[in-house]
């Protein structure tokens, strides 16, 4: 049985019947199955899926936002910003996978030759808490476009939202068997999530989430030769040089950190400021500190504790917040930690909460060894006069950079970090071809 909590009270929402191991055997042969018709469809009645999809995010943006809410705990009008999101995404796959999914002709030796982008089969996705309908529409558009079926493993917390997307794409006409969600306990996600990738009836796997976790599916996935798109952890650098628009920039650093209450990987994470402006940074970032929601369960308000805690009492200044907040539901005042340095947890760990860590850097070269003193990278974000914050920008590890913007996705840009924060992309051209097998066709 998983039971449900909201972040925001710790009350009981509700409780579900996991499924046995009949029930995944069902799952894994309707997905199956259904995969190997719907690679037969052609592609413009498969973007019309994706369409319909869309058409019914925005006409239940108000049912679902709420269940994101209630489920995780984040505002209302955060909640509602991610269901528009998954319609914006539906139609974006819609207009441009033609393009993308397109034979691309090559000038070889061969009288014709090309590159086809064709199914894989089954995709199974283990996908986090954080963003509910984000995460989990983000693989399937580019999964279903691709003519491929889609078997989810949603994080016990949003069971909910697993239930609700999984009717939704059966409401818009997908196929019986196209998108099934399983419902899995927490202990045994672990086991369930190793025997799954192992199926043959499994041709490749997607994670969002932790290191750890992605570290378990790429073995298993390893063992059995199976393709994996792994979007892990993030510690990204937010990078304030001389000549920045401080207060654009802190404006900026405070909803990067604080949106989501921090719940977020690619949320900017480490304030990395040339010591001329510092003091200027850090007067505007404290004014600009927003109303957040909870977290979403008590051990992530625990780590996020013990983060700011260690870090303190390593030297590190809490100019304002790091406390739990008295009464029901997991709440913790937004935290600014000024004075940070290597070797701290708010630098060396991800933290995965509402605590910005201030770092002081001499000069570029400075702040440069400082951006890239991590073993993540998934994005940074350099402000500054343009080409100057390029030019620093680019001597700094990430899988994206924003100059003068904080990181975030597009669907039509890919998305994905190197280093621990994985590999491969999700969005874009680059994220629909991932779940396709690249064919080389020649012919004399």
């Amino acid at each position: 049985m998983i039971l449900t909590r909201n972040p925001a009270t710790g009350a009981e929402l509700a409780r579900y019947r996991a499924h046995d191991d009949a029930a995944i055997e069902d799952a894994l042969a309707a997905t199956a199955a259904a995969a190997r018709d719907w690679a037969t469809v052609a592609l413009d009645d498969r973007l019309t899926l994706l369409l319909a999809v869309g058409k019914l995010l925005t006409e239940r943006r108000d049912t679902y936002a709420a269940l994101i809410t209630a489920e995780m705990g984040k505002p209302l009008a955060e909640s509602l910003a991610e269901i528009d999101k998954c319609a914006w995404n539906c139609r974006v796959v819609a207009d441009l996978a033609p393009g993308w999914l397109a034979d691309h002709p090559i000038d070889s030796a061969a009288t014709r030759s090309w590159i086809s982008y064709e199914p894989l089969g089954v995709i199974f996705a283990v996908m986090p808490w954080n963003f509910p309908f984000w995460q989990v529409l983000r693989f399937a558009c580019a999964a279903l476009a691709a003519g491929n079926a889609a078997l989810l493993k949603h994080s016990p917390d949003v069971t909910g939202c697993a239930l609700a997307i999984e009717a939704l794409f059966t409401d818009a006409g997908a196929p019986p068997g196209l998108f099934r969600s399983l419902i899995v306990e927490a202990q045994r996600v672990p086991s369930v999530s190793a025997r799954i990738v192992a199926d043959a009836r499994i041709a490749a796997v997607t994670l969002t989430g932790s290191e750890r976790a992605g570290a378990a599916i790429a073995r298993a996935a390893g063992a059995a030769l199976k393709k994996t798109v792994l979007e892990l952890g993030g510690s990204d650098p937010f990078v304030v040089l001389a000549d920045a628009d401080v207060p654009r920039a802190a404006e900026a650093a405070a909803r990067s950190r604080f949106g989501n209450a921090g719940q977020s990987c690619v949320s900017a994470k480490r304030f990395i400021v040339v010591d001329a402006i510092a003091d200027e940074f850090v007067a505007a970032l404290l004014t600009e500190i927003p109303q957040i929601g909870p977290l979403a369960r008590a051990d992530l308000r625990d780590t996020i504790v013990r983060q700011i805690e260690q870090s303190v009492a390593a030297g590190a200044t809490l100019l304002t917040g790091g406390t739990p907040v008295d009464g029901p539901g997991y709440h913790l005042e937004p935290a600014v930690l000024d004075h940070v340095t290597p070797g701290m947890p708010v630098f060396t760990e991800e933290t995965f909460g509402p605590a910005a860590a201030v770092i002081r850097a001499r000069d570029d070269d400075h702040a440069i060894e400082l951006a890239n003193d991590t073993d993540f990278g998934l994005g940074c974000s350099v402000w500054g006069e343009p080409e100057h914050a390029l030019a620093v920008g680019r001597r700094i590890r990430s899988g994206a950079l924003f100059v003068n913007a904080p990181v975030a996705s597009d669907p039509r840009l890919p998305f994905g970090g190197v280093g621990r924060s994985g590999y491969g992309r999700e969005l874009s051209a680059e994220g629909v071809r991932e779940f396709t097998n690249v064919r080389t066709v020649a012919v004399a």
